[in-house]
């Protein structure tokens, strides 16, 4: 599947959005693993944009955490600001976020 490509109005939109969530997984020491990899693509697949935050242990980059983790959920990355990152990915078939 092809990375996503967002605008800055899209962007905006789901940084929007993205404000009210509650971060539903966190980078911890141990780094990306495949369990906390699956949990997200996981909430991806339920929600479309999900909020994860990047612990000060984590011995990963933010951005850096932010890439690897699109990458590894076919997803996009909204926004990174502070230590959350916010990632987005349509649901395949129906769409819960409309984008403009």
């Amino acid at each position: 599947m092809a990375a996503l490509d967002l605008t800055g109005k899209q962007r905006r939109h789901l940084r929007a959005l993205g404000h009210s969530l509650r971060v539903v997984a966190q980078v911890g020491k141990e780094g990306l693993t495949e369990g906390l990899v699956a949990a997200i693509d996981r909430a991806l697949a339920d929600h479309e944009l999900v909020k994860v935050r990047v612990g000060e242990a984590a011995g990963i980059e933010r951005h850096a955490a932010a890439s690897e983790l699109a990458d590894r959920t076919d997803a996009a990355v909204a926004q990174v600001l502070g230590s959350t990152i916010l990632l987005y990915r349509p649901d395949p078939e129906e769409p819960r976020i409309a984008l403009p």
